[in-house]
């Protein structure tokens, strides 16, 4: 009896999860998450790269294209740079989440990005709920020194 409540309650779980997932809108242009924001003003990712190299912090609207996010309920996603890695967006307190069918599309984030220092264990964690394996999160051994974002607001741009 114990193991039929047991897998009832393992079947309710994951079917909340795929709900939770489905209920988010897809991405398509002019769609919004968070905060409702438009793209006029933003700045391109290299530009805000550019900045940080001489200021502390920078708040305002930031232009780049997802190449990955969370794959457990879309709670962050990252954005493309020009040598190839990724920036990492979070959303002001987990307010809202991302669709899988981002990854690709052009996104501007409105609010506070700053550069910080991830530890090990935080970059484990995303790792694992971006579907990594389990071989690429053991080569995870030192903290990463990074530009991350908080996001108010997204809006998809294409």
């Amino acid at each position: 009896m114990r193991k039929i409540l047991f897998l009832f309650a393992a079947a309710i779980l994951s079917a909340g999860g795929a709900m939770a997932q489905s209920n988010i809108t897809p991405a398509a242009p002019g769609v919004t998450y968070g905060k409702t924001i438009d793209a006029q003003g933003a700045v391109q990712l290299g530009a805000l790269e550019q900045q940080l190299g001489t200021d502390t912090a920078y708040a305002g609207k930031i232009e780049g294209k997802v190449v990955e996010v969370c794959k457990k309920k879309g709670c962050f996603m990252k954005l493309e740079r020009t040598n190839g890695e990724a920036v990492m967006v979070k959303f002001t307190d987990y307010g809202y989440f991302m669709p899988q069918n981002i990854v690709g599309k052009t996104v501007v984030v409105e609010g506070n990005a700053k550069v910080t220092e991830t530890s090990v264990e935080r970059l484990r964690h995303f790792a694992e709920d971006a579907g990594k394996s389990k071989a690429e999160i053991e080569k995870i051994t030192k903290p990463k020194k990074d530009i991350v974002i908080v996001a108010d607001g997204v809006v998809v741009v294409k």
